[in-house]
């Protein structure tokens, strides 16, 4: 056996372990750009083929040794997101190349299902909501949070100025009480 393969083993079993069956970890030996082990295999290859990562130059000892996270696609279409770290021998040159390709699939299919459960499939009904001007306060504080990108606690003061507006154009200061609302949800 390889002396990379029994240094590196236990942490490519460990994290295809840890994020199995969506993840594939790779050992590369950089100097024959062949598969020295793989755990989990998402593809047909295994050690000894072809590790298509290129040339390798003799870095700096210096140079940045993690690349990534990166987007690669299986020949079936799912996105993987990997990592690829050069692992060092005792003269600083690239002794191995461990990859780690972790299958975004199923976490995509996930935020599709939960985005769609919670979104809003209608407008709000006016009639019934018309009246509620406390709904009002939080959907227009609600739009703009959502159209700055920055949370309450973080809007600036020309941008609770613009929500102020924002509030007095929807009639929201024309009822009675409105402020104190208005002051706790900015």
């Amino acid at each position: 056996m390889d002396p990379r393969v029994r240094t590196w083993a236990p942490v490519g079993q460990a994290v295809a372990l840890l994020l199995g069956p969506y993840t594939e970890v790779v050992l590369h030996d950089p100097d024959t750009d062949r598969i020295l082990a793989i755990w989990n295999p998402m593809t047909s290859r295994g050690p000894g083929d072809q590790s298509f990562l290129g040339e390798l130059d003799k870095p700096d000892p210096a140079a940045r040794d993690v690349f990534g996270p990166y987007e690669k696609l299986l020949a079936a279409g799912r996105r993987l997101s990997s990592v690829s770290a050069v692992l060092r021998g005792p003269d600083g040159g690239p002794s191995a190349v461990l990859c780690v390709n972790l299958d975004r699939s199923p976490l995509e299919q996930a935020s599709a299902l939960l985005s769609a459960f919670g979104a809003p499939t209608t407008p709000l009904p006016e009639p019934l909501f018309e009246q509620d001007w406390n709904e009002r306060v939080q959907h227009v504080i609600g739009a703009y949070v959502r159209e700055c990108g920055r949370p309450v606690e973080r809007l600036t003061r020309a941008d609770r100025l613009a929500v102020l507006a924002r509030l007095d154009e929807a009639g929201v200061f024309a009822v009675r009480r409105a402020t104190p609302v208005v002051t706790g949800a900015l």
